[in-house]
């Protein structure tokens, strides 16, 4: 009796599986490891209240609500906050609310930063642990959040605003709001 002979799909199996390999390869070299879409994008800002770096007090999700508002987290060791602080300042200038979140800095040298590059934030929450900002789904600082009236994540900007493209993509999702 004759061995059978393998079927065409055992025999071609192999070179399915490295064809199916080369090509989820390709489309992930077509990616930007720097446009990582957040999970946050349309759901309630997180939960949380931390203290103040210039004031007494605390600032919490709930003062979010009632107002368009950019979440700029930022450090004093933060080379690329410090390339963005310049339209972070514009931006303020021009009126639009910005809370900074301080994430996992020295106070003394958050206020020295702030006291030379000047302070564009209406308030600045304080995260020296980093607990929030993974709550917040940060991958480091620069990072950027708008938030509409009613306290939903509108937008991320993950790097620096001084890049062109992020911040026209920006300033597009702000216009809706304004409406």
């Amino acid at each position: 009796m004759k061995a059978k002979p393998p079927s065409i799909l055992k025999r071609f199996l192999p070179l399915i599986v490295f064809v199916a390999l080369v090509v989820l390869l390709a489309v992930g070299l077509t990616l930007n490891p720097r446009e990582v879409p957040s999970p946050l994008i349309g759901k309630p800002a997180p939960v949380f209240e931390l203290p103040l770096l210039l004031q007494e007090g605390s600032f919490s999700n709930k003062d979010l609500i009632g107002h368009v508002t950019l979440l700029n987290v930022w450090a004093s060791w933060c080379f690329a906050c410090r390339q963005e602080h310049e339209v972070v300042k514009v931006l303020s200038n021009k009126g639009m609310r910005i809370v900074g979140l301080n994430y996992k800095d020295d106070a003394d040298d958050a206020k020295k930063w702030l006291a030379a590059l000047g302070n564009p934030y209406q308030f600045i929450a304080v995260d020296r642990n980093g607990r929030i900002a993974i709550d917040w789904g940060v991958y480091g600082a620069p990072e950027t959040f708008l938030i509409d009236k009613k306290g939903i994540i509108r937008h991320k900007v993950i790097g620096p605003l001084s890049d062109r493209q992020k911040f026209d993509e920006l300033m597009s999702v702000m216009k809706t709001l304004e409406k």
